[in-house]
């Protein structure tokens, strides 16, 4: 799969968990557990709680995904 299938998820962070790991409340109802992706965390990207994110999940798994951008 390339990165041109995975789906882009508007949400909100609502908590941080070890690991990296963000639970990220999506607008369309569900939740998702996401880590940054590497971009991020090779510019040192902050995220916290109550961001607006955009999270790239597999239309396969939708429980799983990957934080692609943090809006301002």
């Amino acid at each position: 799969m390339s990165k041109d299938d995975l789906l882009d998820i508007q949400g909100t962070v609502t908590s941080i968990h070890g690991g990296g790991l963000y639970r990220i409340q999506a607008d369309a109802g569900h939740e998702v557990l996401a880590q940054l992706s590497g971009r991020m965390r090779r510019f040192r990207i902050k995220v916290v709680t109550g961001d607006r994110v955009t999270v790239s999940v597999s239309p396969y798994d939708m429980v799983r995904g990957i934080i692609t951008f943090r809006a301002r």
